[in-house]
């Protein structure tokens, strides 16, 4: 059972790793993303620099990098006793994509994988998660402020809503992977120098 898990947890890593947002940028529009925009590898970048239809590719294929991992372990490991496997594939696909091998241990912020992530372990959380997101985004024009405050609202949500208080330590322990790679957004919303979203609009650095 552990050698499988281990494969499993390896897998996770890699299919995290998988630079989705550079793939997608090659295939539209023949950029390194890394060198357009805010220079992120994640959706937002995607949609700013190339317009929404490759930033909802992108956004639909780091979520099921979180999403996949999950259902998959839980399809090898069904025993309720083994609850906890796919959380962990779950925050190990997240690793990967923030930071991935396949970038020299770079990667993107974590959100669009990390929603994978609660959609398949809190999934009622997603909704009331996503108004938030919205709110603030609507309100302030800031996708990153917006994806950290969803991320810190869904452990709350997680204990609202009656799931398991493990539950809701992942979605802590995942909100603090959130915050980390946000560091750099957090600095620039505090000094007023985070720029807002607009799509297919090049910028310089910002959220994703």
């Amino acid at each position: 059972m552990w050698w499988t898990l281990a494969l499993f947890i390896l897998g996770a890593f890699f299919l995290g790793a998988i630079p989705f947002g550079l793939i997608v940028a090659r295939l539209f529009a023949g950029v390194d993303l890394r060198k357009t925009g805010s220079g992120n590898i994640g959706a937002t970048n995607v949609a700013r620099t190339l317009g929404p239809i490759a930033g909802l590719l992108t956004l639909a294929l780091d979520l099921a990098k979180g999403l996949g991992p999950v259902l998959l372990t839980r399809t090898a490991f069904p025993d309720p006793g083994l609850s906890l496997f796919p959380a962990v594939a779950g925050v190990t696909a997240i690793l990967g994509h923030c930071y991935s091998p396949l970038l020299k241990f770079k990667g993107g912020k974590g959100v669009a994988t990390a929603l994978g992530v609660f959609l398949g372990l809190i999934p009622l959380t997603i909704g009331p998660a996503f108004a938030v997101f919205l709110l603030v985004v609507v309100r302030w024009k800031f996708i990153s402020a917006g994806s950290l405050a969803a991320s810190a609202a869904a452990p709350l949500f997680a204990l609202a809503l009656g799931y398991p208080p493990e539950a809701a330590g992942l979605a802590g322990l995942v909100t603090c992977i959130i915050f980390l790679r946000h560091r750099e957004n957090i600095g620039r919303l505090w000094r007023g120098q985070e720029p807002r979203f607009q799509l297919g609009k090049k910028s310089g650095r910002g959220p994703s």
